[in-house]
């Protein structure tokens, strides 16, 4: 299919050579008209092309310097992610010396009297309740 949308391009190119081979110098006007023509698209295809080169350019250094901050930013999220751990560790030791700093101080001797006087005994017998009659 191309090549039939080039066909009078080809034929004329063809045409040209022959006659440039030939040594005849006769351009018909058609045909310098048509070459000028694509060499103006060449010059624009060109030109297009050079613009998407630099903007494709353009765009790999932006993608460098979002990667780069990226892993900036994934390096300090680990960072402050540890911080975060260490901190939570030190919280909780201080929670745990508060909870025993808060709880009331009981000398060693006095907690264990306590305990062995936790049922006492009566030697006394009771008396009988009185009948009525």
């Amino acid at each position: 299919m191309m090549i039939r949308l080039y066909r009078p391009a080809l034929f004329s190119l063809l045409v040209v050579t022959g006659l440039a081979l030939s040594g005849c110098d006769y351009w018909p006007p058609a045909l310098q008209a048509e070459i000028e023509q694509l060499r103006s698209e060449v010059q624009t295809s060109n030109m297009e092309k050079t613009q998407l080169q630099s903007q494709l350019n353009d765009l790999a250094r932006s993608k460098q310097d979002l990667q780069a901050r990226v892993d900036e930013l994934d390096r300090m999220n680990r960072e402050k992610t540890g911080m975060i751990s260490s901190l939570q560790h030190e919280v909780g030791v201080l929670r745990a010396k508060a909870v025993k700093a808060a709880a009331p101080k009981v000398p060693a001797k006095a907690a264990a009297k306590p305990a062995a006087k936790s049922a006492p005994k009566s030697t006394a017998k009771k008396k009988a309740p009185l009948k009525r009659m």
